[in-house]
């Protein structure tokens, strides 16, 4: 176990716990360490409205709770602590800050803001390291934090009463313990489960090693270092709210913001690469060095080199050679960058290229007006047979690597008929065909684009696709027990949303399916950050949440039956019409 290595060095410290949290007690006796308890006297009473996000508020609670306790010990003329434990868990919903109910009310507003919803549970960690030197006590101050997604089911008035009347809710902040009875009120967890019980385990046992298999075991006084002359309180503590710029927190919000700012380096030597066929290359050729790769690309010496060792700084290659590097393609570059691999991007990276680029580079406009940005950039999509193209080579390239993923979301052998409403090339119809051997498949889309679909499409699997021309708004829809709506609804405004769901409602009966696929949005509208990115396009439409589009399909009696974050490109939902 990581912590392990840790506890010989321990051996002989006062190793103290500022919380008298059982839950805590028992995760951290688990893992093998021996520890005083010795319960914070810090009242909880920091102003949240000071920090800028929740968990700032909860690592400066945990830093203040284990600070109380090593200035109190001494003072109080018991021994001098060697290191100290504090511990904040939190929930945050839609910003805002839930801690321990204060009575049953309190309890029923908590857990009544976090039914249906995905809400985030933080726990900041403090380890104050203690030394004693001259009379003088010196703090070195260890702190960081760890944040865990939780999705709530929807609950009913009677089950939130039964769970508050079991008294579980009372002590334990956001209303509710995973670990007994309030897992009962939880759909899925993403990330530590420890952490939702009280304490993140994994990364407190890294912070460990990191300070005593990584770092001087001798801890001295720095200018980063509180100190407490003659175990008084004389302190010099950073103010509440307040972190210190070479904090790990500090530091790694820098480095967040750096990835940000050269973001669009990356895409840009991402787009490049693949322009000009440089992972193909690599494949015929593998282990090329820079001459020769600038040789068989016609490119410059100088850019070459530099363009290779940007892509192997983003893992899209790898070197044989350090002396005289010799590059080769990562297994990354192979399973997507490749105009022959069977999950290839390289025509949506394209499109992303020379259509999505040219129009962000007018976001600024596009912000100022709220409209989209075409008619700055030259439109080869609409006023060219090459534009149109390339944009079904896209849309077809992204088809491939969601699919399968799609398909398999859920158990569709019930259904003998589905129709892909917009299906395009039919990559994303050809799917269901292999997962579903004995359902007919139909894609509907206009004539434009099923005229040029049978090029997409295998001639040895044409004939187990049908294409209908059509416009979904105004022609009838080809009868199914099955209907696709892959990346529809996002793209037009709610009154033409509307008018497609009232269409396929109309030739629905009870017991047909409509199966969903977009990004779904988490509550409170955080992300997926690509869902959030992909809206800056002003599109007519908008991007929502699985809640929201389980909302609209109910208005048009469609019953969401599940809901599936893939963790591919495209989450999915299969609704059922009652």
């Amino acid at each position: 176990m990581v912590l392990n290595p840790v506890i010989s060095k321990l051996a002989g410290k006062l190793v103290v716990l500022a919380s008298a949290s059982p839950r805590r007690l028992e995760i951290l006796r688990n893992a093998g360490l021996r520890f005083e308890v010795v319960p914070s006297w810090f009242k909880e009473t920091l102003d949240k409205g000071l920090f800028k996000a929740p968990q700032q508020y909860a690592v400066e609670t945990a830093k203040q709770k284990a600070l109380e306790v090593a200035r109190r010990m001494p003072c109080n003329h018991l021994k001098t602590p060697d290191i100290v434990i504090g511990a904040d868990t939190i929930v945050s919903v839609n910003g805002t800050i839930l801690e321990k109910p204060q009575d049953k009310q309190d309890a029923y507003r908590m857990l009544s803001s976090l039914s249906g919803k995905e809400h985030s549970v933080f726990t900041g960690v403090a380890i104050v390291l203690c030394n004693e030197t001259t009379g003088k006590l010196y703090f070195q101050i260890v702190d960081f934090y760890e944040e865990t997604k939780v999705k709530f089911a929807d609950l009913s008035e009677d089950m939130l009463w039964e769970y508050i009347d079991s008294g579980e809710p009372m002590d334990k902040a956001g209303g509710y313990g995973i670990q007994a009875l309030g897992g009962m009120l939880v759909e899925y967890v993403h990330g530590d489960f420890l952490n939702v019980v009280g304490f993140p385990l994994n990364h407190f046992c890294k912070q460990m090693d990191r300070i005593y298999n990584q770092q001087r075991d001798a801890i001295g006084p720095t200018p980063s270092q509180v100190t407490l002359h003659g175990h008084c309180e004389e302190t010099r503590p950073e103010a509440a709210g307040q972190e210190s710029d070479d904090s790990e927190e500090a530091r790694d919000d820098l480095q967040k913001i750096i990835q940000l700012m050269d973001g669009f380096k990356a895409s840009k030597a991402l787009f490049t690469a693949s322009k000009l066929g440089l992972f193909d290359l690599l494949k015929r050729k593998p282990g090329l060095v820079v001459d020769q790769v600038a040789l068989e690309l016609n490119t410059s010496l100088k850019g070459t080199e530099r363009l290779l060792e940007a892509c192997l700084s983003l893992k899209l290659l790898k070197t044989t050679n350090s002396k005289t590097p010799a590059y080769e393609n990562t297994k990354l570059s192979e399973r997507v960058l490749l105009s022959d691999a069977p999950s290839s991007l390289l025509d949506y990276l394209a499109h992303c290229d020379q259509s999505t680029w040219p129009l962000f580079n007018h976001l600024e406009n596009a912000v100022r007006e709220g409209v989209q940005q075409h008619h700055r950039v030259q439109d080869t999509v609409s006023s060219s047979q090459d534009g149109k193209l390339r944009f079904m080579k896209a849309m077809h390239s992204f088809a491939q690597v969601t699919a399968r993923t799609v398909a398999t979301a859920f158990d569709l052998s019930a259904f003998k008929s589905a129709c892909d409403l917009g299906g395009c090339t039919g990559a994303m119809a050809m799917e269901f065909a292999r997962v579903y051997p004995g359902m007919t498949l139909t894609v509907l889309d206009l004539p434009a684009v099923v005229e040029m679909s049978p090029r997409f499409i295998p001639a040895g699997d044409q004939d187990r696709l049908t294409f209908v021309q059509g416009d979904f708004f105004k022609h009838p829809l080809p009868k199914a027990d099955l209907y696709i709506l892959s990346r529809i609804l996002h793209d037009w405004p709610d009154d033409k949303v509307h008018l497609l769901l009232s269409r396929i409602a109309e030739v629905c009966t009870p017991g047909c399916g409509l199966l969903l696929s977009e990004i779904f949005l988490d509550e409170g509208r955080r992300g997926p950050s690509r869902g959030l990115l992909q809206a800056l396009s002003m599109s007519q439409g908008r991007q929502r949440s699985a809640h929201e589009y389980t909302l609209l399909l109910e208005s048009h009696a469609f019953v969401a039956s599940g809901i599936k974050r893939t963790g591919n490109l495209l989450d999915a939902m299969l609704c059922v019409k009652v």
